[in-house]
Order: C-alpha cells, then structure tokens, then sequence
C-alpha cells in the first residue's frame, strides 16, 4: 500500500521549505530513518529522513522547486509493489540541442584523484557525500568528482576548500588526442593541471540559479528595501578604555576556554542603551499599524558563510556576562561554519549588529533585519590622531554605522541612542558596575 510521506513542521513558524538536493531516486530502496531529501528554510539546511523502509514511487518536486508543510514529498511503497517507476535515468542523458544555440564547451578533464581519494570514495555511497549546493556547483565547475573528495567537515561534508585543495593536487588524464609524445624527448609538463577548455563564441556568460541561501538573502534584502524607509547615521567612538580592558581580560577568557573579541563588548553596551531607547528595539505591525516595542533584547549577529550571511540570535543578550557572550558568539559562528544551526537559533532577534571583523572598513550603510528597525554596523578599529585638551594624541578609534527605519525611528532618537552606545563603549565601567 503506497505511504505518502508529507514534509513535516521543521520547527516553529516555518510553513515552506525549499528543495536543494534530492538523496534518493524514484526506484531506489530506503532504509527507516535514511536521508530523502536536503531542505532549506530560514536560511537553515535540514536532512529529511524516512520515516520508514522502503521504495521511493515517486517524488515530489525538482531542486529549487519550495514546498509547503504538510505536502507530499515522497511517496514510499514496497519492492514489487505496482506502480513502482524503474530507476531514473542517469542524469547525463542526452537532450535535445536548442536552436541557434552555439555548442557547450567540452566539459573539463578528468582528474586523477589523490592518493587517499579511492579510499575515501570507497566509503561513501551513491546519495551519501554531503556538501553544500554552491561546492557541488564548484566541483563541477573545476571538473572534480564530488564524491571523490574527502570531506574535512562535521560529519564528513565537503567544504569548498576541500574541493579546491582536491583540484590543485589532481593531475590531468590527457585524452588520447592530447596525449604528449612518447619517447625521452618528453619533458615532465611544468604548466598547472588545465581547469577548463577555452570558450566557445557566445559562451562568455555564465548563469547561477537563484537558489538555496542566496536566495533566501535575495528576498530577504528586497522585503527590506521595500517596506523600511532606511537612513544611516556615523558616528565615531574612541575604543581605547575597550581595548585596554580586552587585552587585561584575555587571559582570564583563554583560562576558561573562551576567545574574547571586542563584539560581546560591543553587545553588553548596546544592549544598556536600548532599554533607554525602547524604540530601536521594535518592529512595525503595518496589518495592525502598531508599534511593538520589545522587553526583551535579542541581539542578532550577523556572520559571514561560505553559502553567504547568516544571522544567529544571541537570547536575552542583556543578562549575560562578558564572558558568557563571549561563549555563545563562538559556538555560534562556529554552528554557523559547520552548516549546524537550528530554526530556534535564527529566529527572534530584535536588533542586529554586523561587524566584518578586521576589514571592517570605514563606514558601512547596513541594511535593517526586516521586521527589525535598526541595525549597528561595526567598522575597524584603527589609532588615529585626535585632539584631547586642545593636544594632538593617539587613540584606538572605531566608526559606527546605525541604519534606522525612519517610519518607526527619528533621526534624532537614534543619534542620541547611538551616543549612549558611544559612552558605554568609552567608559565601560558604565556597564560593568
């Protein structure tokens, strides 16, 4: 008797999920609790299991397609069963040309894999490698077989530096037309392994498909745009008290396991000023056309991936120590590196910082987390010359980017937020006391 096997509810608020890779084909026999199918929602990636044994009649969907909760993802049955499809063909088949279309170009030279590839091959089963959709992208594109790679990551899964690792130690297996001549003349070839054939006339563009994560920040931004009127105000902040106190305090992080960096720092001072300022700290209902102002101070931390920004939720951020953000900004970039956040991990923020680190740049105009209405970009910090007491010193200064969604925020209310945030940061015994 067929099963329909539905996508199941992720985790709260998500009602759609969208397909980035299918682990099975019609016809192949599953086990209970193996991987059907790889998932995206709310910028999380989630494996979808079987929930029993059995065969896959039939899938519902195509990577890229979104399915709603509650839909028929698969349909499972019994070996045998009537209505069982033979296996897919080969995803290699021949299709028809396009018209006036001028030829692809070759694809790229097989690679002679490294040594300890076939063993690494050897333990991974068709549907089994584990990579995001951007490195499997890569791998095609170096002309690399995804399987063949071994994977650094949690649980074995393929980063883009192992396929780029993989690329730059395999060597080329010349075909027969382009094999070198035979005989002592023969020199060892100096050149790097050839990555591509050259570009056939008409084939100077390449199209990616808008999917997976970087789609998701696509509709995110555009949401933004569209319904946040969006101003940015800059202000400069003299760091030194911070960086002082960091550098004393780094000993004491390290002895306890922690890497303190100057963004919980940074968190524990926005954090005091916004129960000054309870307005930064909001959303706008436009159905309800009400202001929700927040009492509790969820800060997101937007991180920079592989497969592009993420943005994890430290949970009432204003009762934590130093060292305990410290703590949490860690094991999330980290869970965020490794491709482990959860749902719950991504949601609920009600104000965002956004820092590149040492790049961290000069200015920087951040666009507003929608439905959030603010949002503080961090920039570098760096010594500059400024006068103190009428005499030129030397400081550890840092510009500040504050983006504002002026329906909800005047320009006025978030410079002397901002100013708070300043004067925390240049006397932090305002906040540690």
């Amino acid at each position: 008797m067929p099963f329909d096997f539905k996508l199941p509810d992720i985790g709260e608020g998500v009602h759609e999920a969208e397909i980035l890779k299918w682990l099975v084909e019609e016809g192949d026999a599953v086990k209970e609790d193996q991987p059907l199918v790889e998932v995206m929602t709310d910028k999380v990636n989630a494996a979808i299991p079987s929930p029993r044994a059995g065969v896959v009649l039939k899938r519902n969907g195509k990577e890229g397609d979104t399915i709603e909760v509650g839909s028929v993802l698969v349909v499972l049955g019994e070996p045998g069963e009537a209505g069982a499809p033979a296996r897919a063909a080969p995803k290699g088949a021949a299709r028809a040309a396009p018209r006036a279309e001028p030829a692809a170009p070759a694809p790229p030279p097989a690679r002679a894999p490294p040594a300890d590839a076939p063993r690494a091959a050897a333990k991974r089963a068709r549907g089994e490698t584990l990579a995001a959709p951007f490195v499997r992208q890569l791998a095609r594109k170096l002309g690399v077989e995804i399987e063949a790679v071994p994977g650094s990551g949690a649980g074995g899964r393929v980063t883009e530096e192992d396929v780029r690792a993989f690329s730059a130690s395999a060597t080329v297996v010349p075909t027969a037309a382009a094999a070198p001549p035979v005989g002592p003349a023969a020199a060892p070839a100096k050149r790097p392994p050839q990555r591509a054939t050259a570009i056939a006339p008409g084939e100077r563009e390449e199209r990616v498909a808008l999917r997976g994560m970087r789609k998701r920040i696509a509709e995110h931004m555009a949401q933004a745009r569209q319904h946040a009127a969006h101003f940015t105000y800059v202000e400069e902040a003299d760091m030194s008290e911070i960086v002082g106190l960091r550098d004393r305090a780094r000993k004491v992080a390290e002895a306890r396991g922690v890497k303190l960096t100057f963004l919980p720092f940074i968190i524990k001072a926005v954090t005091h000023a916004l129960k000054d300022h309870p307005y930064l700290n909001a959303s706008l209902d436009e159905a309800k056309e009400e202001i929700v102002l927040k009492r509790y101070y969820n800060i997101g931390i937007a991180t920079a991936t592989d497969q592009g920004l993420i943005v994890p939720v430290i949970k009432d951020a204003d009762t934590k120590s130093i060292l305990e953000l410290a703590r949490e900004v860690e094991a999330l970039a980290e869970k965020s590196r490794l491709n482990k956040l959860t749902v719950g991990d991504v949601q609920g923020s009600t104000f965002t910082v956004t820092s590149v680190g040492k790049l961290g740049g000069i200015i920087s105009t951040p666009i507003v987390n929608y439905p959030e209405v603010a949002i503080l970009g961090v920039n570098k910090i760096e010594k500059r010359a400024v006068v103190r007491d009428e005499r030129v010193v030397v400081k550890d200064m840092m510009n500040l980017s504050l983006s504002l969604d002026h329906r909800v925020v005047d320009g006025y209310v978030g410079a002397v937020f901002l100013a708070d945030v300043i004067k925390y940061l240049e006397d932090p015994n305002h906040f540690l006391l």
